[in-house]
């Protein structure tokens, strides 16, 4: 049977689904695969009180879990969860807040003034780059020099204090996706159930979890949540709070596009305008050398106008020299290969 079951990928849900004992139990024991033995939610709950820039929802476990050997070690969740990508840096700095914490120190005789070991657990409304895998477990190994797994002495409560594993949930990638035991519990938060037209309500089949117990105990804390009047008022206030962000995300996206044509057509206008100037540039070398290469041609007819003015003079001196000898005209003329009226005219010059 379809029941209606309100969406824990909202806050408010979420922390009402968390804050019961039995269903952190679950979820956390699905997450780290062995049985957790006690679990509470430790005092410092942290939350984004003020919205003004993601939603980034925290809350702290401190879970006692069962080993192989059957001893059970202390160990710290910090559990993080958010809609939006968001930076690195935020989940960094919330982490390096709980590494700073005196109250995660051990006090017992044994492990004094060793850190609680701590597991980062990261809900993510949104996908990681091309991983694929809807569930990630990044853990940490120890190694030696040559890179060979180091296991005598490990583990060692001096290395726990100082490294932690985590565990990246892409929710988005659920889809159907039901293969183990935490795709099970994680399938409560498979958006691809969301009803059309209302992202607070997911429609799941119950069937699918009859004599699951722990699965149906999750169910019906969903179902009392989707018909409680204080949750459906904050689910609106966080629809309210998500709708303003993608309004200013889209209008940020547009102003970025719009920049990005204009800083294009300047960038194109730059161009062209770089090109003109190297096509004037060249223009105006080529008329350089073009009036270089006039100015030659003006020295060279102007050395071509004193040679011949050179040898009009000496002709003049050659003619007037005949003449002045008694030369008649006409015997000048036949030497010099002039017209008798060119001699005429040199005589008068």
């Amino acid at each position: 049977m379809m029941v209606n079951i309100a969406n824990p990928i909202y806050d408010s849900v979420f922390k009402y689904l968390m804050e019961d004992e039995r269903i952190a139990k679950t979820l956390i024991s699905a997450l780290l695969k062995k049985e957790v033995v006690e679990v509470d939610m430790r005092r410092n709950e942290y939350t984004n009180g003020n919205r003004n820039k993601i939603s980034m929802f925290r809350i702290d476990f401190g879970a006692r879990i069962k080993e192989d050997d059957g001893s059970t070690k202390l160990v710290l969740i910090e559990l993080q969860k958010t809609w939006l990508e968001t930076e690195t840096l935020r989940f960094r700095q919330y982490l390096g807040a709980q590494y700073a914490n005196p109250e995660n120190i051990l006090k017992d005789c044994e492990n004094d003034g060793y850190g609680i070991p701590m597991i980062a657990v990261y809900l993510l409304g949104h996908k990681v780059g091309d991983i694929e895998e809807p569930v990630l477990y990044v853990k940490h190994k120890a190694l030696d020099y040559d890179g060979n797994h180091v296991t005598k002495g490990i583990p060692d409560p001096f290395v726990d204090s100082l490294t932690h594993d985590s565990i990246i949930v892409q929710i988005p990638r659920l889809r159907g996706h039901v293969n183990n035991r935490l795709d099970e519990v994680l399938s409560v938060f498979d958006q691809s159930q969301r009803e059309v037209g209302n992202h607070q309500v997911l429609s799941v089949d119950e069937d699918k979890f009859n004599g699951d117990m722990e699965m149906m105990h999750i169910l019906h804390r969903l179902i009392t949540a989707a018909s409680d009047s204080k949750l459906r008022q904050d689910m609106n206030v966080e629809d309210e709070f998500f709708s303003a962000i993608e309004n200013r995300d889209t209008a940020i996206l547009q102003r970025d596009k719009k920049i990005a044509m204009q800083d294009e057509t300047i960038s194109k206008q730059g161009e062209t305008i770089s090109k003109q100037g190297e096509t004037i540039f060249k223009q105006g070398e080529t008329i350089s050398k073009q009036g270089e290469t006039i100015s030659k041609q003006g020295e060279t007819i102007s050395k071509q106008d004193e040679t011949i003015a050179a040898q009009k003079e000496q002709i003049l001196s050659m003619v007037k020299g005949m003449f002045n000898s008694g030369m008649p005209k006409e015997q000048i003329a036949d030497i010099t290969k002039l017209s008798t009226d060119e001699i005429e005219r040199l005589l008068n010059s």
